[in-house]
């Protein structure tokens, strides 16, 4: 079994005399998926990884087969009235041979930093082997998708690092749909969403 590299939420004590406490705290926010992780896996692969408060993440996947088929996803994410800080560095970064020659449906969600929303979603429609004449208007996939997120604060004088990476020697080989949602700060909304039918094989 491959295990996922965890989220650190680290504290720094740097301040300036003067600071008040909210000023004088800051912290790192950093994921990282590294060495060999899923490498070689297949099928449904689904990651969420975050670090940092008030974080939202959802993969959905649904899959309908028959002759007279329709498959519907819905997600909505949504928070209001939070409070929360945003860190003084963030980094999300997937390395190493991490989903080197995996394959299927891979859905990665990746956030470091506060008050993020993000989402991956498929809908997958197969009609049943041997139908041939199957209208197209009773066969339908939908996905229905919204993601809301909650504006942060940006303290003056404050100095943010940010940054999101997937190096050279990740997803190697990798074959099949990957959705990927990276994220560096914070109040940040991002989503993927595929739908699919496929007719049957002749």
């Amino acid at each position: 079994m491959a295990a996922i590299a965890c989220a650190a939420a680290l504290a720094s004590g740097r301040a300036r005399a003067g600071d008040d406490y909210a000023e004088m705290i800051g912290y790192l926010a950093q994921t990282r998926i590294d060495d060999r992780v899923l490498a070689g896996s297949s099928g449904a692969i689904a990651v969420n990884m975050a670090a940092g408060d008030l974080n939202q993440q959802s993969n959905l996947r649904a899959l309908a087969v028959g002759d007279f088929a329709s498959v519907q996803v819905g997600v909505r994410q949504a928070r209001s009235d939070d409070v929360y800080d945003t860190p003084l560095a963030a980094s999300a970064t997937i390395g190493g041979s991490a989903l080197a020659g995996a394959s299927g449906i891979a859905s990665i969600n990746q956030a470091s930093g506060s008050g993020n929303a993000e989402y991956n979603a498929v809908a997958l429609l197969l009609a049943q082997q041997g139908i041939r004449e199957t209208p197209d208007s009773l066969l339908s996939s939908s996905v229905s998708a919204s993601a809301e997120r909650q504006p942060a604060p940006d303290p003056a004088g404050r100095t943010a690092s940010r940054n999101v990476a997937v190096e050279a020697t990740a997803l190697r080989g990798f074959e099949g749909v990957l959705q990927l949602n990276q994220i560096a700060g914070s109040a940040n909304e991002t989503g993927n969403v595929l739908t699919l039918s496929l007719p049957p094989g002749p």
